[in-house]
């Protein structure tokens, strides 16, 4: 799953969720500090992390 990056419109707050493909395209989070779902993505490096088959 992959870790999401927000930063607050309402309060300031960045914050840091990992959320399902199908939860992310729903609805946004709310905001851990102030509860507004006034949040917008930061954009950030993605990590992946896959396994080798040999």
């Amino acid at each position: 799953m992959p870790t999401c990056e927000y930063g607050c419109e309402r309060c300031g707050h960045e914050f840091t969720t990992v959320l399902t493909v199908r939860e992310h395209d729903k609805a946004r989070p709310k905001c851990p500090r102030c509860k507004s779902r006034r949040a917008q993505q930061a954009v950030s490096a993605v990590f992946v992390n896959t396994s080798r088959k040999g």
